[in-house]
């Protein structure tokens, strides 16, 4: 072929690209109304408890709305808009869903598990039966801080951030009557009055006021509901499954986004029993995320916080541990690739635990898995590591 033929092919090609490429944005932009880049969602499909079929049928139902989805996963794509990443297990497709988000080929991923560090928590969302209003969960799993006050007050920002990327300007915070929940609305009213703005939600209750009744969570008197990640775990699964006897998740967007400071990948949570109508939404949930610009939402929402002292705040929050002797310094070993993990330490012990193996000269970092705290470090040093924590009685037998 001549070199003239050659390259007017090659511009053709180009040409078609670019063609391709407009109509796609402008199928957005109708869809959304606004100009956005066209999302495209990676998700794990091994695990489930429901087969790997349901995923490829929810990423099918997703792919419908013009969310472009990749499947990780074993089988080959039958539907349209939905490409299959093939693996052969479930670490391998973990480490794909990193490889698609760290190389950009994917804006975001839905997962079932994923080890999220301390200072990140998800922010559910769920259907609330009274009046089939959507209803921010704020968190669902993680840990947004060791004090539990300095926690709920974090919460309450990554559950507004996350509702404003999704279009809610003004979203109403409510907090659930748990432990806490009173300290947590004289710190979030500190930054109301130093100029943060805040709208705290009032009970559908007789008697009012911002703390959340059981009967708040089924009406939605709020956008967003403010409580531990252990209570809004079980939240979720309430409100997702209460139709179908708790084996099926089959309403709702899942357990969200991981929100936190410099944690720059958008990745949401589904539960193992999570049903396609689910997963479903959970894709759709990152797609409004992407379109919504959210790590610019979360950082201007973070930024008008630390303007109205919300640094203060937290320093205020945060309980003092007595202690007889100065704490020792510990110098953190060489950095390490961490792909194991060691459950059932409890949460206030996670931090001295990590200091423990530090001294032991084990590199380990701590985390959140969908269980509870976890340990991270390398496969070799397992064993090692589980000698010593049980030794310091960490973990049990």
């Amino acid at each position: 072929m001549p070199e003239s033929w050659r390259s007017s092919a090659m511009a053709d090609k180009d040409i078609n690209r670019i063609i391709a490429d407009t109509f796609l944005k402008m199928a957005d932009t109708l869809e959304t109304g606004a100009e956005a880049p066209r999302a495209v969602i990676a998700l794990t499909a091994l695990g489930s408890e429901h087969g790997e079929d349901e995923l490829y049928q929810a990423a099918a139902m997703a792919a419908k709305q013009g969310i472009r989805v990749k499947v990780i996963g074993t089988k080959p794509s039958n539907y349209p808009g939905v490409e299959t990443v093939s693996v052969s297990s479930e670490e391998e497709g973990h480490k794909e869903l990193e490889n698609l988000l760290t190389s950009g080929s994917a804006q975001g991923g839905v997962t079932m598990h994923y080890p999220f560090p301390i200072g990140v928590s998800t922010v559910g969302r769920v259907i609330t039966p009274a009046k089939g209003k959507a209803m921010y969960i704020a968190t669902t799993t993680g840990t947004s801080a060791l004090d539990r006050v300095e926690g709920l007050v974090r919460n309450a920002l990554y559950g507004i951030a996350t509702a404003k990327a999704c279009g809610v300007a003004e979203p109403t915070v409510g907090l659930l009557n748990i432990d806490g929940a009173r300290q947590v609305e004289i710190q979030l009213q500190r930054l109301q009055n130093s100029g943060y703005p805040i709208r705290l939600a009032t009970s559908g209750r007789s008697d009012g006021g911002a703390i959340m009744r059981g009967n708040d969570l089924l009406m939605g008197s709020c956008d967003v509901m403010v409580t531990d990640s252990l209570t809004g775990n079980i939240l979720m699964k309430l409100f997702s499954s209460y139709n179908t006897g708790g084996n099926y998740e089959s309403v709702g967007y899942g357990y969200g986004p991981g929100m936190g400071e410099n944690f720059d990948k958008l990745i949401l949570i589904v539960s193992r029993a999570s049903g396609a109508p689910v997963v479903k939404g959970a894709i759709e949930f990152a797609a409004e995320l992407v379109r919504g610009d959210y790590q610019r939402v979360f950082a201007m929402e973070l930024k008008a916080a630390k303007q109205a002292g919300l640094d203060a705040v937290l320093a205020g929050c945060r309980a003092q541990k007595q202690t007889g002797d100065p704490a020792e310094a510990v110098v953190q070993p060489p950095k390490e690739v961490v792909t194991a993990e060691i459950h059932g330490i409890e949460i206030l012990d996670l931090e001295d635990a990590v200091q423990t193996l530090w001294k032991e000269n084990i590199y380990a970092e701590s985390g959140m898995g969908c269980t509870g705290p976890v340990i991270l470090l390398a496969k070799s040093k397992m064993e090692a590591a589980r000698c010593i924590l049980r030794d310091k009685g960490y973990i049990g037998e």
